[in-house]
């Protein structure tokens, strides 16, 4: 036979594929270095040596028979998932075909001695014989997050047929332990195994190479009347003769001894867990368990991704390298409270010692990162630079950071705290990475980090860096109604509130007489529907000023809010309600189902119940709690995976969307799998599990207020209440000339550094005269120059509350 050159290179655009998993799984081994998920009855992105290197698109059969029989099992077949048990992420497939022509069951792991993938096929005909049918493996390399850009190649290993791929300096294997029969390798839409199999009912084993495209790999396994069960092994290495190397040896073992291994060791990991078990068709706290511990790295202890899913994968290509499959700060706090609520500490200090690890040398964190930390996306979100500390002092209170370990934090908390109170509390994004302003979450976050980190000071010996964290703490408590709560709105009249806190508010603006009179522009939507006064966008965001701990549950003002995002953003369905990320929301599917592809509209999101209740349990209505972490955990898809998002609209079923169930978002989603976790455990406390406690006491029972307000050139005041000093902040020495009868007279006052590199000063404005305006500029000793910009404030000026 004289090998040819497949037609057709290099193929069509490469895309990746559903991110609607119904499993996802790893090996808890060093060893291994494989992750693997799957949905529609077969493997998808399978990731080698990192979690955040995606190196297939999937693996899957296809059956054929004389006479043109083509039934492809994802698309032609009914899909039947359950782990081997209770928290335990490995699967027994079965797929039974909608004709009923025939059935596969399959059970799928990784080999915990090395980086090979297992996965045992056992084919049964319903009509006819196995004689009748031939059974092929199609398999799609994206090797290191690409789909362009591979060469495949039917080749050999010490005489035994292999199908190989290679790209980007990674290497794979797939081999079977019933040796192939023919086997091709073409381009992607032309001559790949799927198009010579649908086309003519046969492969051309003539098409042995495709360089340098999208390709695929296929082989006939060889079934026999007496041989219905292949372990077909996916190995991995640098090189192809090492990926040969390790499918062979994992064949060689055999799938048994793998699969022991392979339970024995998450059966040890899930034995040391808090027994929070839930006794329905699905455990789904050992699911959510699961779920953390799979998307945790190997070869980097305390790195965690996102999620090891594509959102709308189907319909991105090379152009969105990362996905979901980057560390973002937040998701890696979130999914180390999950950690320690299930009673895994280890875990949690592993999380913190790596987010010390990549905290970048300003310190503030990028907004995701691979592994290596290398940022991915450029933006600064500043509840990512403040949650760190919140996890320290998690673990420094619960007793797992004693204070000599603590110490070697201190120049991460340091760092932390310094670019916390000189670059906030405006965000350059929130937390759904959109809005620059002022967020009632990061407010929150900002705020209750800065007590925490002032705790966690303290225990070091830092006293005055303590103090004015608190310092700086309480000047932005108190001005967080002033900079995002509303009144007298639209909004206030149609639900018949006072009030309410708005979504974000847009920083400091000369033509708005307070940020919540400005205009947010609502990202991911058409041009032209974008901007949108402040006051008519409301989230859920405001129930973290609760759960963080720095107002009350009844606060009239945070149930007046309650009232309008119930009005606005609740979405009754069948699981129950769940609720939308804010007003206007364009990240989703569009209206007919098509995927979301830079604008959309936004879906509800079940981790918001989570939330909302935590919110209800602080609010003493445990009942309502739990009736909020049902319709939670109904939202889940098959297998008990939850998705970032759910569909809202009526059925579609050729897009395979049905009302709330699972949409084309990330599926799954880790942070509403911590989110669980930390519900079941609130649940079992009877209190917020992570409910910071420093707010609580000195906002909630203390009732403590600032007795300054602070000047930045990053937060330009205007007015300042009756009574108050005026604080100036400078991130250089500075002499402040300042007067308060339009430069009449004129004083000067110098700034001091303190231990954040601020400098600053309080001016004796506390008793000047309602209606007074102090005028002042600077001096810049380092350069000898005058600002040459004169700034005012207005003492007692209506709206400075």
């Amino acid at each position: 036979m004289t090998p040819t050159v497949p037609p057709g290179a290099p193929g069509i655009p490469a895309r990746w594929t559903s991110s609607a998993k119904s499993g996802v799984g790893s090996a808890l081994s060093r060893h291994s270095q494989v992750w693997f998920t799957i949905s529609h009855g077969i493997l998808n992105e399978i990731y080698y040596p990192r979690l955040d290197s995606a190196c297939t698109r999937d693996l899957g059969l296809i059956v054929t028979r004389p006479g043109g029989y083509f039934c492809e099992e994802k698309r032609d077949a009914t899909h039947a998932i359950e782990p081997f048990e209770a928290g335990v992420p490995a699967y027994r497939l079965v797929n039974t075909a909608d004709d009923g022509a025939c059935r596969i069951e399959k059970r799928i792991l990784a080999d915990p001695t090395r980086p090979t993938l297992l996965q045992e096929i056992t084919f049964t005909p319903l009509k006819g014989a196995v004689a009748d049918y031939r059974v092929y493996a199609l398999l799609a390399p994206h090797l290191v997050n690409a789909g362009m850009g591979n060469t495949a190649w039917v080749g050999n290993h010490e005489g035994r047929p292999v199908l190989f791929a290679t790209g980007r300096g990674a290497c794979l294997a797939l081999a079977s332990s019933l040796s192939w029969r023919d086997c091709s390798a073409g381009y992607v839409g032309f001559s790949d195994g799927w198009q010579q199999l649908h086309n003519t009912g046969a492969l051309d084993p003539a098409c042995q190479r495709a360089e340098d495209g999208n390709v695929a790999l296929t082989g006939e396994i060889g079934f026999t009347a007496a041989r219905t069960k292949a372990v077909l092994a996916l190995g991995f290495g640098a090189t192809s003769e090492e990926a040969a190397e390790n499918a062979f040896a994992s064949l060689k073992r055999g799938f048994e001894p793998a699969a022991k291994s392979y339970v024995e060791r998450w059966r040890k990991w899930q034995s040391g867990l808090l027994p929070m078990d839930r006794h329905g068709e699905v455990n789904s706290y050992r699911v959510s368990t699961a779920v953390l511990a799979t998307h945790r790295s190997i070869a980097i202890p305390g790195a965690a991704v996102a999620s090891l899913s594509i959102p709308w994968g189907f319909s991105k290509g090379d152009d969105d390298l990362g996905g979901y499959h980057l560390v973002w700060p937040r998701d890696l706090v979130e999914t180390a409270g999950g950690f320690l609520a299930a009673g895994d500490a280890a875990s949690a200090l592993q999380i913190l010692g790596y987010l010390r690890s990549i905290q970048q040398p300003d310190g503030h964190w990028p907004q995701n990162a691979w592994l290596d930390g290398s940022a991915y996306w450029p933006g600064i979100q500043m509840d990512e630079c403040a949650f760190p500390l919140l996890l320290a002092d998690a673990l420094h209170r619960a007793g797992h950071l004693p204070d000599a370990r603590l110490k070697t934090f201190l120049p991460m908390i340091e760092s932390a705290a310094s670019y916390v109170v000189r670059n906030g509390p405006v965000t350059g994004e929130d937390r759904w990475e959109e809005d620059a302003g002022y967020s009632p979450f990061t407010l929150a976050v900002e705020i209750a980090a800065l007590l925490a980190g002032a705790d966690l000071l303290d225990a070091c010996g830092e006293k005055a860096a303590a103090a004015y964290l608190r310092e700086t703490a309480d000047g932005w408590n108190d001005q967080v109604e002033r900079w995002t709560y509303v009144t007298a709105t639209a909004i206030c009249k149609a639900v018949g509130v006072e009030g309410y806190y708005v979504r974000i508010a847009p920083p400091d603006s000369a033509d708005a007489g307070s940020p919540k009179d400005g205009y947010v522009p609502i990202k991911n939507r058409p041009p032209g529907d974008t901007d949108r006064p402040a006051q008519e966008i409301v989230s859920p965001d405001a129930l973290a000023l609760v759960r963080f701990g720095l107002r009350a549950a009844d606060d009239p003002r945070i149930v007046d809010t309650v009232k309008v995002i119930d009005a606005r953003l609740r979405c009754e369905l069948p699981q129950g309600p769940l609720w939308y990320r804010y007003t206007g929301d364009g990240y989703g599917e569009h209206e007919d189902g098509a995927p979301f592809d830079g604008t959309g509209q936004g879906r509800p999101w079940p981790l918001l119940a989570g939330e909302r209740a935590h919110y209800e349990l602080a609010a003493g209505r445990k009942d309502k709690a739990v009736d909020l972490l049902a319709a939670m955990e109904r939202s889940a898809g098959p297998g008990g995976l939850l998705p970032e998002q759910v569909w809202d609209g009526t059925d579609l079923v050729e897009r395979e969307l049905v009302r709330g169930g699972p949409s084309g978002s990330a599926m799954p989603l880790v942070w509403a799998h911590s989110e669980h976790i930390k519900l079941l455990r609130s649940l079992r406390d009877g209190a917020v599990f992570d409910m910071p406690p420093q707010g609580v006491k000195r906002y909630i029972e203390d009732k403590t207020v600032s007795p300054v307000r602070t000047w930045r050139f990053n937060n330009k005041i205007r007015t300042l209440p009756a009574g108050k000093t005026l604080r100036v902040e400078l991130l250089a020495a500075a002499t402040v000339r300042w007067s308060t009868d339009n430069w009449a007279t004129a004083r000067d006052s110098q700034t001091a550094e303190n231990a954040f590199g601020i400098h600053l000063v309080d001016l004796p404005t506390a008793s000047l005269p309602n209606g007074s305006t102090l005028i002042f500029t600077f001096f810049w000793p380092g350069t000898g120059d005058w600002e040459n910009v004169d700034f005012s404030v207005m003492s007692g000026a209506q709206g400075s509350q």
